[in-house]
């Protein structure tokens, strides 16, 4: 990418012909359409209507009369952060950044996936989905005064695919072009007219202000803090310490139905910790006064001897999960010559032994995770299905080269493993043995190479640790020779970028309603994007037919059969060695906070809690004594 003078000219000419090409375009286009009218909605929803009517006040779950005020700290565990712009390759982004930032539409954490206006106040959808238009509120704002037109969604859908993230250019591929329209008319035309998903993912798009951005070299690190339009803006930076994000009084939407009873807390900060037991220390002392609590041991007795908590001054949470559980999983680099064979994947993955985990480390509080799509109907379960095998016929010889085993067309999932640590790894010797591997000394050795197979895992958070030593000790135990290597997050992300890893933990969160996100996740095109998901390099021409299929069905019975064909192959591939998951979130708050319930269906939506203030000040009069 250019950089100074030559990046802030070569954006401003880039920018400058959008904009002619879009005027001279709309011209055209608004003609043309004139012929068939499209009706003016007020939402939209994946495959039904919206729940809501056009003239609902607020979202059901909130307190319309929350009170404002307070704040609220959250622990943000890994080390540090260098930008405050989330939206490109380089640098650490900070985090909660969203907050600065208004899209078109604003989702209902009450509905699977539907959508409400935000900067749109109406939008028309082509019968056809060959186009769909938004009308921008005239009365939106960004945070230094300017108004929200048609010409910042143009410059940010451009922006963000061709100089944000790769992510973007995949994630909005099916947009043919962004016209505006005029001031408060802008237009998406799509090349993809079977994605379901597409028109509701526009609607999500982030608007960055073209004003403040044109200028700028934006594919570099910056801790400015930029304007947005949303309902907090950033107020302090603290490089690799805290962020703090401050409720702004002149919000232009804050009496929008999809924000009303919402964004009540004045102050929100992130305090940076380099590991999660200085985080839980922080906590405990009142530093922190908001946490997700992912460690089993702390949760189960961490509290026992916790006096605030005895005193009832700390609250705990469990909220159960209503998407399917997250795949958090060590994933291999198929980049590695020696992690390409399906056998050696699937002997590592035996070295897993979850039951010791689960009863020695977690308290017995974990679940072994399967599938992908783990909780929900999209879990492939059984021998696959009539409809299954249709999706995966065509793929049969490219499949049978890459799994080496028909097990995917014929074996049921879950996959039967022994329980057993002796036989698991029995069973992992033969596979390896049958990849053509012998032990020579102690030494696992390829047997026309006589190279030793070795395997270094990368961690940023020491916490893992434990999880992780377990199962290379049972791999040393095989033979392998392993390592683990646990660096700063900077370092970390460097070696991610560059695919300097043997295995890394990563995790692969699911909606009720996967969609174009599925091609960063398992896609060729993602194998070698920078910062995509599919950290495992994964690229096979059956996965890539299934994630498009995916993205193009137009009914949940189509879409539920298609992730159940990708599960199986995703699982009989064995790319990664999946972990484990609880089913809820759990939740550890000082007793400040007020929130509504039950909490809606599909999300918790921490943004409708408040704080009790009076409360807030007799717990700081608290922790300045002690």
């Amino acid at each position: 990418m250019p950089s100074g003078m030559l990046f802030t000219k070569a954006l401003l000419l880039t920018s400058g012909l959008l904009l002619s090409l879009s005027l001279l375009a709309s011209e055209n286009d608004v003609e043309n359409n004139t012929s068939t009218p499209v009706e003016t909605v007020h939402g939209l929803s994946l495959y039904n209507s919206p729940e809501l009517p056009p003239d609902f006040a607020y979202f059901p779950h909130v307190n319309p009369s929350a009170p404002k005020g307070g704040t609220i700290t959250h622990t943000a565990v890994g080390g540090s952060f260098d930008s405050t712009n989330p939206f490109i390759i380089r640098g650490t982004p900070v985090t909660g950044i969203s907050k600065i930032y208004d899209s078109l539409m604003a989702s209902n954490p009450g509905e699977p996936f539907s959508l409400y206006g935000l900067l749109a106040e109406g939008v028309r959808l082509d019968p056809e989905r060959r186009w769909i238009e938004f009308d921008l509120r005239p009365g939106a704002r960004f945070q230094d005064g300017e108004p929200v037109t048609a010409y910042d969604v143009v410059f940010s859908l451009n922006l963000l695919r061709e100089q944000g993230n790769p992510f973007y250019s995949s994630y909005y591929a099916g947009v043919e072009r962004v016209i505006a329209l005029n001031d408060h008319q802008v237009r998406f035309e799509f090349n993809d007219t079977e994605s379901r998903e597409l028109p509701l993912i526009v609607a999500q798009l982030p608007i960055l202000p073209r004003h403040y951005w044109e200028p700028r070299d934006f594919t570099s690190p910056t801790l400015d803090a930029h304007t947005g339009s949303g309902p907090y803006r950033i107020s302090e930076v603290d490089p690799g310490r805290r962020i703090v994000y401050q409720r702004d009084d002149n919000y232009w939407g804050k009496n929008l139905p999809v924000n009303v009873g919402r964004y009540n807390i004045d102050r929100v900060v992130y305090e940076y910790y380099r590991d999660r037991d200085i985080a839980w220390e922080a906590f405990k002392a009142g530093l922190t006064d908001f946490r997700t609590d992912a460690r089993a041991a702390t949760w189960a007795i961490g509290y026992d001897n916790f006096p605030a908590y005895q005193d009832g001054l700390i609250k705990r949470i469990t909220v159960p999960d209503v998407n399917p559980s997250m795949m958090q999983a060590f994933v291999f680099n198929l980049r590695e010559e020696k992690f390409q064979d399906p056998r050696v994947r699937e002997a590592l993955s035996l070295t897993f032994d979850f039951p010791w985990l689960n009863t020695n480390i977690f308290y017995g509080t974990y679940r072994r995770t399967e599938s992908f799509f783990q909780n929900s109907e999209m879990e492939a379960t059984g021998t696959p299905s009539e409809e299954e095998l249709a999706l995966l016929e065509p793929f049969r010889e490219a499949l049978m080269d890459s799994h080496h085993s028909e097990r995917l067309f014929t074996d049921p999932l879950p996959i039967e493993h022994p329980t057993e640590l002796r036989e698991r790894l029995r069973l992992a010797l033969d596979l390896l043995r049958d990849a053509g591997y012998r032990v020579e000394d102690g030494v696992l050795v390829h047997g026309e190479t006589g190279r030793p197979l070795t395997l270094e895992v990368l961690l940023y958070d020491s916490g893992l640790e434990r999880v992780v030593q377990p199962m290379l000790r049972n791999m040393a135990r095989l033979g392998v020779q392993t390592s683990l290597r646990i660096v700063d997050i900077n370092q970390y992300l460097n070696r991610v970028r560059s695919y300097d890893y043997d295995m890394v933990i990563s995790h692969f969160p699911q909606s009720n309603n996967p969609g174009n996100e599925q091609r960063d996740f398992w896609t060729s095109a993602a194998a070698e994007a920078p910062q995509s998901r599919n950290r495992m390099a994964l690229a096979h021409p059956a996965v890539d037919a299934l994630v498009e299929q995916l993205i193009r069905a137009d009914d949940r019975e189509t879409l539920d059969i298609i992730t159940q064909a990708l599960d199986r192959v995703l699982r009989w591939g064995f790319y990664v060695i999946p972990h484990y998951h609880s089913g809820e979130t759990r939740i550890a708050v000082w007793d400040k906070f007020g929130y509504p319930e039950p909490f809606p269906a599909y999300a918790m939506d921490l943004d409708a809690w408040w704080v009790n203030t009076d409360r807030e000040a007799e717990l700081q009069r608290r922790h300045r004594r002690r």
